[in-house]
Protein backbone atom coordinates (compact mmCIF):
# COMPACT_ATOMS: atom_id res chain seq x y z
CA UNK A 1 0.00 0.00 0.00
CA UNK A 2 1.29 2.98 -0.93
CA UNK A 3 2.59 5.92 2.01
CA UNK A 4 0.00 8.20 1.29
CA UNK A 5 -2.90 6.04 1.65
CA UNK A 6 -1.37 4.80 4.89
CA UNK A 7 -1.54 8.33 5.54
CA UNK A 8 -5.31 9.02 5.05
CA UNK A 9 -5.75 5.62 6.93
CA UNK A 10 -4.23 6.75 9.95
CA UNK A 11 -5.68 9.99 9.73
CA UNK A 12 -9.35 8.32 9.53
CA UNK A 13 -8.45 5.92 12.78
CA UNK A 14 -7.11 9.27 14.72
CA UNK A 15 -10.44 11.01 14.19
CA UNK A 16 -12.31 8.05 15.17
CA UNK A 17 -10.73 7.56 18.21
CA UNK A 18 -11.49 11.61 19.15
CA UNK A 19 -14.94 11.93 18.36
CA UNK A 20 -15.99 8.28 20.19
CA UNK A 21 -13.97 8.62 23.07
CA UNK A 22 -14.69 12.80 23.28
CA UNK A 23 -18.04 13.42 21.94
CA UNK A 24 -18.92 9.99 23.85
CA UNK A 25 -18.02 11.10 27.05
CA UNK A 26 -20.15 14.16 26.90
CA UNK A 27 -23.63 12.39 25.27
CA UNK A 28 -23.15 9.18 27.90
CA UNK A 29 -22.34 10.99 30.51
CA UNK A 30 -24.90 13.74 30.92
CA UNK A 31 -23.06 16.73 29.61
CA UNK A 32 -21.75 19.86 31.86
CA UNK A 33 -23.85 18.77 34.60
CA UNK A 34 -23.21 15.49 34.24
CA UNK A 35 -20.79 12.90 36.22
CA UNK A 36 -17.38 13.81 34.46
CA UNK A 37 -18.22 17.56 34.39
CA UNK A 38 -16.28 20.36 32.14
CA UNK A 39 -12.94 19.23 33.44
CA UNK A 40 -13.45 15.62 32.89
CA UNK A 41 -14.91 16.15 29.20
CA UNK A 42 -12.22 18.14 28.58
CA UNK A 43 -9.87 16.11 29.81
CA UNK A 44 -11.57 12.97 27.29
CA UNK A 45 -10.83 15.11 24.58
CA UNK A 46 -7.27 15.68 25.72
CA UNK A 47 -6.40 12.23 26.14
CA UNK A 48 -8.15 11.14 23.03
CA UNK A 49 -5.52 13.41 21.41
CA UNK A 50 -2.40 12.28 23.61
CA UNK A 51 -3.61 8.33 22.27
CA UNK A 52 -4.14 9.46 18.79
CA UNK A 53 -0.88 11.24 18.71
CA UNK A 54 1.36 8.08 19.88
CA UNK A 55 -0.69 6.25 17.52
CA UNK A 56 -0.38 8.11 14.60
CA UNK A 57 1.56 10.29 15.16
CA UNK A 58 4.82 9.09 13.10
CA UNK A 59 2.70 7.98 10.44
CA UNK A 60 0.38 10.84 9.33
CA UNK A 61 1.25 13.70 11.82
CA UNK A 62 -2.13 12.94 13.68
CA UNK A 63 -3.72 16.32 12.36
CA UNK A 64 -7.14 14.23 12.95
CA UNK A 65 -8.58 17.79 12.58
CA UNK A 66 -9.21 20.19 9.06
CA UNK A 67 -8.43 23.21 10.54
CA UNK A 68 -5.20 21.91 11.64
CA UNK A 69 -4.57 20.24 7.72
CA UNK A 70 -5.46 23.41 6.65
CA UNK A 71 -2.93 25.58 8.82
CA UNK A 72 -0.08 23.07 7.62
CA UNK A 73 -1.19 23.62 4.16
CA UNK A 74 -0.70 27.45 4.38
CA UNK A 75 2.53 26.51 6.20
CA UNK A 76 3.91 25.18 3.41
CA UNK A 77 4.26 21.46 5.69
CA UNK A 78 1.62 19.73 3.71
CA UNK A 79 0.53 19.25 -0.85
CA UNK A 80 -2.29 20.50 -1.18
CA UNK A 81 -3.52 16.56 -2.57
CA UNK A 82 -2.57 15.32 0.96
CA UNK A 83 -4.97 18.16 2.73
CA UNK A 84 -7.48 16.82 0.15
CA UNK A 85 -6.86 13.16 1.53
CA UNK A 86 -6.49 14.49 5.02
CA UNK A 87 -10.14 16.03 5.09
CA UNK A 88 -11.72 13.50 3.24
CA UNK A 89 -10.26 10.90 6.01
CA UNK A 90 -10.91 12.73 9.04
CA UNK A 91 -14.48 13.54 7.87
CA UNK A 92 -15.39 9.75 7.18
CA UNK A 93 -13.16 8.81 10.97
CA UNK A 94 -16.01 11.56 12.41
CA UNK A 95 -18.98 10.24 10.52
CA UNK A 96 -18.15 6.61 11.97
CA UNK A 97 -17.57 7.37 15.12
CA UNK A 98 -20.60 9.27 15.39
CA UNK A 99 -22.84 6.66 13.65
CA UNK A 100 -21.01 3.78 16.32
CA UNK A 101 -21.99 6.44 19.20
CA UNK A 102 -25.57 6.93 17.75
CA UNK A 103 -25.85 3.15 17.70
CA UNK A 104 -24.45 2.59 21.57
CA UNK A 105 -27.07 4.92 22.39
CA UNK A 106 -29.82 3.14 20.49
CA UNK A 107 -28.99 0.30 22.54
CA UNK A 108 -29.22 1.92 26.31
CA UNK A 109 -32.86 1.84 27.81
CA UNK A 110 -31.59 5.08 29.79
CA UNK A 111 -30.41 7.12 26.92
CA UNK A 112 -32.57 9.12 24.21
CA UNK A 113 -30.32 10.33 21.22
CA UNK A 114 -31.78 13.72 20.91
CA UNK A 115 -31.26 14.37 24.96
CA UNK A 116 -27.82 13.37 24.81
CA UNK A 117 -26.94 15.92 21.68
CA UNK A 118 -24.15 13.45 20.94
CA UNK A 119 -21.80 15.86 21.84
CA UNK A 120 -22.92 18.76 19.27
CA UNK A 121 -21.67 22.45 19.26
CA UNK A 122 -24.29 25.18 19.32
CA UNK A 123 -24.84 28.68 20.31
CA UNK A 124 -28.25 30.11 21.79
CA UNK A 125 -30.23 27.92 22.83
CA UNK A 126 -27.91 25.20 22.12
CA UNK A 127 -25.53 26.63 24.23
CA UNK A 128 -24.87 26.46 28.26
CA UNK A 129 -24.92 29.98 28.76
CA UNK A 130 -26.47 30.99 25.75
CA UNK A 131 -23.92 32.39 23.80
CA UNK A 132 -24.64 34.64 20.51
CA UNK A 133 -23.86 33.75 17.07
CA UNK A 134 -20.75 36.53 16.82
CA UNK A 135 -20.11 35.34 20.44
CA UNK A 136 -19.33 31.84 19.24
CA UNK A 137 -17.55 32.73 16.11
CA UNK A 138 -15.32 34.72 18.25
CA UNK A 139 -14.62 32.20 20.50
CA UNK A 140 -14.50 29.36 18.34
CA UNK A 141 -11.50 31.59 16.07
CA UNK A 142 -9.48 32.96 19.19
CA UNK A 143 -9.58 29.04 20.38
CA UNK A 144 -8.70 27.31 17.57
CA UNK A 145 -5.60 30.59 17.04
CA UNK A 146 -4.59 29.10 20.71
CA UNK A 147 -4.71 25.71 19.38
CA UNK A 148 -2.95 25.77 16.34
CA UNK A 149 -0.34 28.37 17.36
CA UNK A 150 0.99 25.70 20.02
CA UNK A 151 1.08 22.97 17.41
CA UNK A 152 3.22 25.13 15.15
CA UNK A 153 5.52 25.84 18.54
CA UNK A 154 5.80 22.57 20.09
CA UNK A 155 6.51 21.22 16.61
CA UNK A 156 9.27 23.12 15.21
CA UNK A 157 11.36 22.90 18.69
CA UNK A 158 13.55 20.38 19.19
CA UNK A 159 13.16 19.92 22.84
CA UNK A 160 9.73 19.92 23.16
CA UNK A 161 9.17 17.93 19.90
CA UNK A 162 9.58 14.61 21.90
CA UNK A 163 6.77 15.32 23.86
CA UNK A 164 4.16 17.11 21.31
CA UNK A 165 1.48 14.49 21.73
CA UNK A 166 1.01 15.12 25.52
CA UNK A 167 1.74 19.02 25.09
CA UNK A 168 -1.03 19.58 22.54
CA UNK A 169 -3.31 16.79 23.87
CA UNK A 170 -3.35 19.51 27.13
CA UNK A 171 -3.63 22.30 25.46
CA UNK A 172 -7.05 20.85 23.93
CA UNK A 173 -7.98 19.84 26.78
CA UNK A 174 -7.31 23.71 28.17
CA UNK A 175 -9.34 25.28 25.59
CA UNK A 176 -12.19 22.72 26.25
CA UNK A 177 -12.41 24.44 29.58
CA UNK A 178 -13.15 27.24 28.67
CA UNK A 179 -15.12 26.77 25.36
CA UNK A 180 -17.14 23.72 26.78
CA UNK A 181 -19.82 25.82 29.17
CA UNK A 182 -20.01 28.54 25.28
CA UNK A 183 -20.47 26.55 22.43
CA UNK A 184 -19.26 23.01 23.76
CA UNK A 185 -15.84 23.63 22.01
CA UNK A 186 -15.26 22.78 18.22
CA UNK A 187 -11.96 23.86 17.07
CA UNK A 188 -12.47 21.01 15.04
CA UNK A 189 -14.81 21.13 11.60
CA UNK A 190 -14.55 17.10 11.24
CA UNK A 191 -15.17 16.82 15.69
CA UNK A 192 -18.62 19.21 15.07
CA UNK A 193 -19.70 17.31 11.68
CA UNK A 194 -21.07 14.23 12.62
CA UNK A 195 -23.17 15.66 15.84
CA UNK A 196 -25.05 17.79 13.57
CA UNK A 197 -25.39 15.74 10.77
CA UNK A 198 -26.91 12.83 13.14
CA UNK A 199 -28.86 15.16 15.08
CA UNK A 200 -30.47 17.04 12.30
CA UNK A 201 -32.18 20.28 13.18
CA UNK A 202 -30.71 23.54 14.84
CA UNK A 203 -27.66 21.74 15.19
CA UNK A 204 -27.62 21.19 11.57
CA UNK A 205 -28.66 24.50 10.85
CA UNK A 206 -25.56 25.95 12.94
CA UNK A 207 -22.85 23.51 11.84
CA UNK A 208 -21.54 26.27 9.23
CA UNK A 209 -20.36 28.61 12.49
CA UNK A 210 -18.41 25.44 13.41
CA UNK A 211 -16.18 25.05 9.97
CA UNK A 212 -15.92 28.22 9.28
CA UNK A 213 -14.87 29.81 12.51
CA UNK A 214 -11.90 27.01 13.72
CA UNK A 215 -10.93 27.03 9.99
CA UNK A 216 -10.47 30.92 9.95
CA UNK A 217 -8.77 30.50 12.91
CA UNK A 218 -6.13 27.93 11.54
CA UNK A 219 -5.54 30.05 8.66
CA UNK A 220 -4.89 33.57 10.78
CA UNK A 221 -2.59 31.43 13.22
CA UNK A 222 -0.63 29.84 10.04
CA UNK A 223 -0.29 33.12 8.08
CA UNK A 224 0.90 34.47 11.62
CA UNK A 225 3.20 31.76 12.31
CA UNK A 226 4.73 31.58 8.58
CA UNK A 227 5.55 35.21 8.16
CA UNK A 228 6.40 36.76 11.59
CA UNK A 229 7.88 33.61 13.79
CA UNK A 230 9.34 31.31 11.37
CA UNK A 231 12.28 32.00 10.47
CA UNK A 232 13.44 33.80 13.84
CA UNK A 233 12.98 30.19 14.55
CA UNK A 234 14.93 28.58 11.66
CA UNK A 235 18.34 31.04 12.33
CA UNK A 236 17.77 29.76 16.49
CA UNK A 237 18.15 26.66 15.26
CA UNK A 238 20.53 26.89 13.32
CA UNK A 239 22.89 28.87 15.53
CA UNK A 240 22.30 26.45 18.57
CA UNK A 241 25.51 24.41 19.19
CA UNK A 242 23.56 21.47 20.60
CA UNK A 243 21.00 21.45 17.46
CA UNK A 244 24.32 21.22 15.32
CA UNK A 245 25.92 18.31 17.59
CA UNK A 246 22.73 16.40 17.26
CA UNK A 247 22.49 17.03 13.35
CA UNK A 248 26.22 15.82 13.17
CA UNK A 249 25.42 12.52 14.89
Amino acid sequence: MEARFKKYIAEFIGTFILVLFGCGSAALTGGIDGVLGIVGIALAFGLAIVAAAYAIGHISGCHVNPAVSLAMLIDGQLSLIDFLGYIVAQFLGASAAGSVLFFIIKNCSALNIFETGLGANGYGALSYVGISLDGAFAVELILTFVFVMTIFGVTSNEKTAPHAGLIIGLTLTFVHILGIPLTGTSVNPARSFAPAILLGGEALSQLWVFILAPLAGAALAALIWHFLFKDKVKKETATNPATKKTKKK
